[in-house]
C-alpha cells in the first residue's frame, strides 16, 4: 500500500497530505464505529464513486490493488456462513475493502515527498528537545522505496527456482533474498554515507 502510486493525475493530487490522512483517519474511524450493513454498503459505494471521478484508467489501477483482499474475504465469508453470522460478516467485509480502498486513493494521489513532510510536521516538537527527526523521515523514505523493490527480487527468485525445479520454493529462497536484501541495504548505506551521512 504505502508504495502505490497513480497511473493519471486526479484532482485528489492537489489536495494537502495532511488535509488527506487527516480525513483517512476520520473515515477509519467512522467506519468502526458503524455496525449497520446499510451504512457500510453506501461507504463502500462512495468509495466506489471516487475511484470512478477520475476515469476508467484510475478505476481499474485502484481496484486492481483491492484484488489482495480475496483470500480475507473468503475466510470471513465462510466463517460468517458457518456461524449463521451472515450480517456480520457482511460488515466487517465491506468496512476491510471500504478502509484499505480509501487508505490506497490516499497512498496513489499522495507523492512521497509529501508523505514525509506530514511525518517531519509531526515529529516537529521532537526537535525541540534536541532530537533529530532526519533519520526517522529518511527511514520512512527507505522503506516506502524498498518495499516493492524487495517485493519484485522475491517475485524473482521465486520464478527462478521454479525453473530449475519441479517442487515449490519454500523457504529455500529465504537465504538468498536475505543476501540480496543484506547487500542492497549495504550499498545504500554507502550511498548515503557518500552524500554526508544522516
Amino acid at each position: 500500500m504505502i508504495s502505490l502510486t497513480s497511473p493519471v493525475e486526479t484532482w485528489a493530487h492537489r489536495w494537502r497530505a495532511g488535509a488527506k490522512l487527516g480525513a483517512l483517519c476520520l473515515a477509519t474511524m467512522a467506519l468502526f464505529a458503524m455496525g449497520s450493513v446499510v451504512g457500510h454498503a453506501v461507504a463502500f459505494a462512495l468509495m466506489l464513486a471516487l475511484y470512478a471521478a477520475p476515469g476508467l484508467v484510475f478505476f481499474r489501477a485502484g481496484m486492481a490493488r483491492l484484488r489482495m483482499l480475496w483470500p480475507f474475504l473468503a475466510i470471513i465469508v465462510i466463517w460468517h456462513i458457518v456461524t449463521a453470522t451472515p450480517g456480520q460478516g457482511a460488515v466487517i467485509a465491506l468496512r476491510l475493502v471500504t478502509a484499505v480502498g480509501l487508505a490506497n486513493l490516499v497512498t496513489m494521489t499522495t507523492r512521497l515527498s509529501d508523505m514525509i513532510g506530514v511525518v517531519r510536521w509531526l515529529a516537529a516538537p521532537l526537535r525541540r528537545f534536541g532530537v533529530s527527526t532526519r533519520a526517522l523521515e529518511l527511514g520512512i523514505a527507505l522503506v516506502i522505496r524498498f518495499t516493492p523493490m524487495l517485493a519484485g527480487k522475491g517475485t524473482q527468485l521465486a520464478r527462478a527456482w521454479r525453473a530449475r525445479s519441479a517442487r515449490r520454493p519454500g523457504w529455500r529462497i529465504v537465504l538468498p533474498f536475505t543476501l540480496c536484501a543484506i547487500d542492497d541495504a549495504e550499498h545504500v548505506a554507502d550511498a548515503i554515507k557518500a552524500r554526508g551521512g544522516v
